[in-house]
């Protein structure tokens, strides 16, 4: 089966460049070209592609857009990102957006191709080949844990070194309240002490600065 293309770049000559690559593969077929959000959405439901290919800067909007109006119709489609600014929240932007690929303008168009190849058989598996092991790490590090903001009240004067009934009575709650929130910062930071949580915390910035400790 050919893989249906679509390419969405206001520069026709990009779009030219990037076809001639694609036609040199006999598996893959440009089906339709737009040069802007609104024509790059209304060809994708005209054409009905297997996988689209756009720029992420154009004339009328944002090349997220596409992708996002595209993802909310289906997950069947492979969804391929060109910028000529591959920084981490770019890269990040688009892997939330829906994208199956991301890949730098200045890549070769053989890239570009291998990147669509990609999105058609795996739409939900993102693709960046210039993407560092760090940026990776990043980009599928589980979210850091949330706190309620009595968490945070009750960390913050953890790190000032107070005790449970200190802390209770700074916040006017019991003592066995104080208890129950030191727990479940314990739980949440995946710590079995106060230094273990407050080592956690400041990796994960829940804290600005290392505060003078007590009681440990």
């Amino acid at each position: 089966m050919t893989t249906r293309v679509l390419l969405i770049d206001d520069h026709e000559l990009i779009r030219q460049g990037l076809a001639r690559a694609f036609e040199r593969d006999d598996e893959m077929s440009v089906v339709g070209q737009a040069g802007s959000v609104a024509e790059g959405v209304q060809a994708f439901g005209d054409l009905d592609p297997d996988v689209v290919v756009t720029d992420l800067e154009l004339p009328d909007g944002h090349g997220l857009e596409v992708v996002r109006q595209v993802r909310s119709t289906t997950d069947a489609v492979g969804l391929v990102v060109l910028t000529m600014h591959a920084g981490d929240d770019q890269i990040f932007a688009a892997m939330e957006a829906g994208a199956s690929a991301f890949v730098g303008k200045d890549s070769k168009a053989s890239d570009v191709v291998s990147a669509a190849r990609h999105a058609a058989v795996a739409p939900r598996t993102f693709l960046c080949a210039g993407l560092s092991a760090a940026m990776m790490r990043r980009a599928t590090a589980p979210a850091p844990p949330k706190l309620s903001a009595r968490e945070e009240e009750v960390l913050a004067l953890l790190a000032d070194g107070m005790g449970t009934g200190e802390i209770a009575g700074s916040l006017y709650m019991s003592e066995s309240t104080a208890k129950t929130h030191i727990t479940h910062i314990y739980q949440k930071l995946g710590a079995a002490n106060r230094a273990q949580a407050l080592v956690a915390a400041m990796r994960l910035g829940l804290l600005d600065h290392a505060s003078p400790q007590r009681g440990f």
